[in-house]
């Protein structure tokens, strides 16, 4: 038998040979890992969850998280935040690209739902999830530092459920308005653009909403959690049905000027209205009235009148007008990246 020559590039019927082995084993291990049960997993939940596309934050926040499909007719699931100060822009997995109407919000969940016209999509149904436990393996699907922009896949994360816990275990050291159970998870799921994205178990089902960016106050430690889809899908059902809606009611008779509330009669001020849907942020707030005793402060945005959305200050006048001076008015602002209830008390 001929020696073959370490040192000596191999040529001829040899290299054809080994060339063609190579190339067998990496198109089988190529078939293999498209073929795994994880792939197809990961494939089928991303076609679920949609990249959303808004408004920045202050100081250069980003403009973007991630939603997913909970209805095949254009119904998202989303977490609130400052990328939907405007009616978002949705891109579908497969780059089709839709202007967003947001038909419903849930302060204490920091939970929206969105809504694209377009049918026949590709959702997670609300199955019975509750039975999830520490130890659990899952897959976080979201649009994570933007990476995708068009048509590409959103990213997905393997990981474990490393807990269940309610959030409110230390009370005051976390920003957020949910105090409920979460899923602690052993994934960093606390990136930029992640919130809003899907935790899905290993058969498919989707168990939890992935939350915003939250650090500990004390600690400084940033948490990576998911809030079930067991609290959230009885809110996304009532949205839908129209049983629970933030929209105002513009048939509602409106108060004599000098008997409705005002922006002046709780004490405040906002900025000028300037824009065709100016926000509603607030300028200052007048001492000793009622938005100073409720803890108002300049540059609030408020979000909700008596549970009804305000998107500009044309409609917050109107919300106003219905509403005895006499009354007290529940509003709900973002401040910063908080959502925070308030009752001013006239």
């Amino acid at each position: 038998m001929k020696r073959i020559d370490p040192q000596r590039p191999l040529g001829g019927p040899a290299m054809i040979a080994i060339t063609l082995a190579t190339l067998f084993i990496s198109l089988l291990g190529e078939q293999t890992r498209a073929d795994s049960p994880l792939v197809r997993l990961s494939r089928d939940s991303q076609k679920r969850v949609v990249k959303i596309y808004g408004a920045g934050g202050l100081s250069g926040l980003e403009a973007y998280q991630s939603g997913f499909l909970v209805s095949p007719d254009g119904h998202i699931a989303t977490a609130w935040s400052y990328v939907l100060d405007v009616e978002p822009i949705v891109l579908l997995d497969d780059g089709r690209r839709f202007e967003a109407e947001i038909i419903g919000f849930e302060p204490a969940l920091e939970l929206a739902v969105l809504k694209i016209d377009a049918g026949d999509l590709p959702y997670f149904p609300f199955g019975k999830s509750d039975d999830v436990q520490w130890g659990d393996p899952v897959l976080a699907v979201s649009n994570l530092f933007n990476i995708a922009t068009g048509e590409e896949p959103a990213s997905v994360m393997q990981g474990t459920i490393a807990s269940v816990s309610r959030l409110n275990a230390r009370s005051g050291t976390l920003k957020t308005p949910y105090n409920g159970t979460v899923y602690i998870l052993d994934l960093v799921a606390n990136n930029p653009g992640a919130a809003g994205g899907a935790l899905v178990d290993l058969s498919g089902q989707l168990v939890g909403m992935l939350g915003k960016e939250l650090r500990d106050a004390e600690t400084g430690v940033w948490l990576n959690y998911a809030i079930p889809a067991e609290a959230t899908k009885g809110i996304i059902g009532d949205i839908i049905a129209g049983r629970l809606t933030t929209k105002v009611d513009t048939e509602q008779p409106s108060l004599p000027r000098e008997r409705a509330h005002s922006a002046l009669t709780l004490g405040m001020d906002l900025v000028p209205d300037v824009l065709e849907a100016t926000p509603v942020f607030v300028d200052s707030v007048h001492r000793d009235g009622a938005g100073w005793r409720a803890g108002l402060r300049p540059d609030d945005l408020i979000l909700l009148v008596n549970g009804k959305r305000v998107e500009s200050q044309r409609v917050m006048r109107q919300v106003l007008r219905t509403i005895d001076r006499r009354d007290d008015v529940q509003i709900t602002v973002q401040r910063e990246n908080q959502i925070l209830p308030l009752t001013l008390r006239p």
